[in-house]
């Protein structure tokens, strides 16, 4: 019988490209999640789609039925591409699970995801950070008034880049309202080329690696196409992201945004410690798979162009019609290649369409943007969970 594995966010792109990779590998995938997902029900990868409760509101329903599951169906891993990867880690739920779950313990993903404990972190592991200050009330604001337009100013627990300021004016600055419960950060302005990478390890050690760029963004920062990045760049970051596994422990997924200055230094801005759009690169033949299941280390990733395909249409070609970037935009599309589709499993692409439909509804309903809809009923943001 082919070893299964449980991929948890199903509403995640990730999730879905994972899925084929261990198919492709041989393992057996299910995915799961919180919300109906048409784009991993629709599609061929899985062996079968699970719903769960939502993990921030029925956090007990949660856990009980993550181990159903993995009784049931004897999950080898449960893998999370989403912010579930927070309540999967929760002690309680950790401890039943074990090795089967691919992600560090809760007090390393506070580290990676808390945007100030991170900066404080890479700066006594030896790993470049700009100057980084906490801001946990109106008072600490008032000593960047005066040179705001130097400063990107972003909540700690934040994710889509949806609330970052980035050299913001007064008046912007002054509707900040940061509290103990809900603390900002003030980080230096890098002028340069903004770049990620996502990474795998396996108990520190860095198993599988891209780096990529994207000149398509939603505005908050989120890009839907991703190119790839200059050898020189790829090797720096590579580096970087093997000292941070060693030194962060990491067992799991991790992403990290990174700036190249003027003079050609990389420096990290934040981590997401979970599946990102990078995982795309090193998916089709196993290789991310086998990283995940057994820490063998995957080759190099290919040089390639990947886009969301869904958003490439809904999103990028008005940007493309408003910026006169057409032929950029065509470009993309012609040469790259779409991760929401497959020859053969093309039915995902009309599900990610009336998911994103879904959560735009759910924004209404809650008087929320869409971003945040699509990370409402799982998101965390530093409470503790038992």
């Amino acid at each position: 019988m082919a070893r299964r594995v449980l991929i948890t966010g199903a509403r995640a792109v990730a999730a879905l490209d994972i899925a084929r990779d261990f198919a492709a590998a041989g393992w057996e995938p299910h995915l799961a999640d919180s919300v109906p997902v048409r784009m991993a029900r629709w599609s061929k990868a899985p062996a079968r789609v699970h719903r769960y409760p939502a993990p921030r509101q029925q956090g007990a329903a949660f856990r009980a039925r993550i181990v159903e599951l993995v009784d049931t169906f004897g999950f080898e891993r449960v893998v999370p591409t989403c912010e579930e990867v927070f309540h999967l880690a929760a002690p309680a739920l950790q401890c039943r699970l074990g090795e089967r779950l691919f992600v560090p313990n809760l007090a390393t993903l506070r580290q990676l995801h808390d945007k100030l404990a991170f900066a404080r972190h890479c700066g006594e592991w030896g790993l470049p950070v700009p100057e980084s200050h906490p801001i946990d009330s109106v008072e600490d604001l008032t000593r960047f008034a005066s040179r705001s337009r130097e400063w990107v100013f972003k909540p700690r627990f934040s994710r889509f880049g949806d609330s970052a300021l980035v050299a913001p004016d007064r008046r912007a600055l002054a509707a900040i309202t940061p509290s103990p419960d809900k603390p900002w950060m003030a980080q230096a302005r890098i002028h340069g080329e903004e770049v990620c990478f996502h990474g795998v390890a396996h108990r520190g050690e860095l198993v599988a690696f891209a780096a990529y760029r994207s000149s398509w963004r939603l505005g908050g920062g989120a890009g839907y196409a991703f190119e790839p990045v200059a050898d020189q760049h790829r090797e720096a970051l590579c580096k970087i992201a093997a000292r941070l596994a060693q030194c962060a422990a990491i067992h799991g997924q991790f992403a990290c945004d990174a700036m190249f200055d003027e003079a050609g230094v990389a420096y990290l801005l934040e981590c997401n410690p979970r599946a990102t759009s990078g995982v795309h690169l090193l998916t089709g033949a196993g290789h991310l798979a086998h990283a995940i299941g057994g820490g063998i280390a995957a080759p190099e990733a290919a040089p390639r162009t990947l886009y969301l395909g869904p958003a490439m249409v809904v999103f990028g070609l008005p940007q493309a019609v408003r910026g006169a970037r057409m032929r950029d935009w065509w470009r993309c599309v012609a040469t790259g290649h779409d991760v929401v589709s497959r020859p053969g499993d093309r039915w995902p692409l009309l599900g990610a369409l009336c998911d994103a439909a879904s959560f735009s509804l759910t924004g209404c309903k809650h008087n929320i943007s869409t971003n945040a809809a699509a990370t409402y009923d799982l998101e965390w943001n530093g409470e503790e969970l038992p």
